[in-house]
């Protein structure tokens, strides 16, 4: 399985940028793919401090409401 960190549909995009993991390591890409592997390592390198933990924040779809 892959994780896409696609920046332009971050919720905390330019709230949270200058303490992620994906700026402090590449700069703010447009889109970016890892894989489980290498977002286990980003999640270790973070609760070592090392570095900062992905703040990436995907926006969730609203309720579907029906008209009558």
């Amino acid at each position: 399985m892959t994780t896409r960190i696609d920046c332009d549909t971050c919720v905390v995009r330019g709230l949270a940028c200058h303490d992620c993991v994906v700026t402090v390591l590449l700069g703010p890409p447009p889109e970016l793919t890892i894989d489980d592997d290498e977002r286990r390592a980003l999640d270790v390198l973070a609760d070592g401090g090392l570095v900062p933990p992905l703040r990436l924040v995907e926006p969730v779809p609203g309720p579907v409401v029906e008209s009558a």
